[in-house]
């Protein structure tokens, strides 16, 4: 079987203008990740990643490192979905959740778990959506399918963000709309998540490492935005 390291982006400009960016943290992170699979001498036949800039900022830092340049591929089917749409139209139809201009991270994080599991369970107005559950759901099972047509003899390496990450968790594992939610929110920047595929099936090897972060002086690094 093949080989498939998905990572989540590193630390975005979480609370500033334009979230698409990384922080100067999310770079670090990045470059951390890849001295990390250069240490273990890895190389990768193809990179796929989202469109977004903390996609491909986060992939640049990973192969900044590596011995060898990689191929890649960009593909709008690992995009994170539009959280921000997903929330404002949460807010529509449960304006007492409002958040004040200087709430805490920590209060969005449980603001936006509310707003997906309203958004799974077909409470939000489809006018004020980019896309149902359903589609988030199928556009990240047809990447997944383009993936799994590769047969490689190095691992494939694939950079996207948290939401795309707990989805293929729930196509993998089967996992339902809540969990799949609890997932999202638990996906830390710039981990690695390993699993094995051929064309007929994929199995899940290991999810939401940060050994790259594992050490004393990094634990202040670890991050989930």
């Amino acid at each position: 079987m093949s080989e498939l390291f998905v990572v989540r982006h590193g630390q975005a400009s979480f609370g500033a203008k334009n979230y698409d960016k990384l922080s100067t943290l999310g770079l670090q992170q990045s470059v951390w990740l890849g001295e990390y699979f250069k240490l273990r001498q890895m190389s990768f036949s193809h990179l796929w990643m989202g469109d977004l800039v903390r996609h491909q900022e986060t992939a640049q830092g990973i192969v900044s490192q590596l011995f060898e340049p990689i191929s890649h591929t960009i593909i709008s089917a690992f995009n994170e979905f539009d959280f921000q749409k997903v929330v404002h139209a949460y807010l529509k139809i449960s304006p007492q959740d409002t958040l004040a201009n200087n709430a805490a991270p920590l209060a969005f994080y449980r603001l936006l778990k509310k707003a997906m599991v309203a958004w799974s369970q077909g409470q939000l107005a489809p006018d004020d959506l980019f896309e149902s559950w359903d589609s988030f759901r199928q556009r990240v099972a047809e990447g997944l399918t383009q993936i799994s047509q590769n047969k490689a003899d190095k691992p494939l390496l694939l950079v996207t963000s948290g939401g795309v990450i707990a989805m293929i968790m729930s196509i993998v594992l089967g996992l339902d709309a809540r969990q799949v939610v609890e997932l999202n929110l638990q996906i830390r920047n710039s981990s690695f998540s390993h699993f094995y595929f051929n064309k007929d099936r994929m199995r899940l090897s290991s999810f939401n490492n940060i050994t790259h972060l594992d050490s004393p002086e990094r634990m202040a690094s670890i991050t989930f935005s």
